[in-house]
């Protein structure tokens, strides 16, 4: 593993804003919003930086669902910090409140258009008006204008972060993490990473092609010449015929 991972994670560009976002929440003077939202296109990494951030800032951490009723929201809070949850969803807004005022912990959100577009992603300002704790929420590039709908959360955001897509320098990161097996050569990645379009998931899909390829052709590492033409990974699904 390089020795320049973050507790097991590359150390990826949008890792650090995730980590320079939660700083930011927790050190701001008291008068102001505690609030964070970091948003961006599926597959630039935004759940692997948060769950960084809950390493580095001991955050509690859940992922809504879109099946995710109010109850079931607390609930799974609750869960996350060991708590028992009470009966009523007022109890348990109180209990979860309290846990964050006690532990001085951060809580992170992740998938969090899920409460919007449920309608509940007012139970995240009660809690945070109840407690005062640094709250960062982690959902797609269109939940920023999501929350305009929600004055008075949209009001209590102090920190909007967009992730950015994965560089070259993202992609050599994880292939110093993930290439294990065989050697992926600079001009292979850098193919990797055109055809990636910022995704670092796709990145890492074709880091683990790349390898697999090597080793079925008996290699201990590949090159953009003996790649040759096969395709990569994309995302997209094959045209018929």
């Amino acid at each position: 593993m390089s020795q320049n991972s973050i507790n097991g994670k590359a150390p990826l560009a949008n890792v650090a804003l995730c980590l320079g976002s939660l700083e930011k929440l927790k050190t701001c003077p008291a008068h102001l919003p505690r609030i964070g939202v970091f948003y961006g296109p599926s597959g630039y990494g935004k759940s692997t930086a948060a769950a960084v951030g809950c390493i580095r800032h001991n955050a509690y951490y859940v992922q809504a669902r879109s099946s995710w009723t109010k109850k079931s929201a607390h609930q799974a809070m609750l869960r996350e910090m060991g708590v028992t949850p009470g009966k009523t969803m007022a109890e348990m807004a109180d209990q979860v409140a309290e846990q964050l005022v006690i532990s001085g912990r951060p809580l992170i959100v992740d998938e969090a258009d899920y409460l919007v577009d449920r309608g509940s992603i007012e139970i995240i300002r009660d809690i945070y008006e109840a407690s005062q704790a640094p709250i960062m929420l982690i959902g797609e590039e269109a939940l920023p204008n999501k929350l305009r709908k929600f004055e008075r959360f949209h009001g209590r955001v102090l920190d909007w972060v967009p992730a950015q897509p994965a560089s070259i320098e993202d992609a050599f990161a994880l292939r110093d993490l993930y290439a294990t097996r065989a050697a992926i050569a600079d001009d292979l990645m850098a193919l990797i990473h055109e055809e990636a379009h910022g995704s670092a998931r796709r990145i890492v899909v074709n880091i683990e092609l790349a390898q697999d390829t090597a080793k079925s052709l008996g290699l201990d590492g590949i090159d953009r010449a003996a790649w040759g033409n096969r395709p990569l990974y994309t995302g997209n699904a094959p045209s018929r015929g």
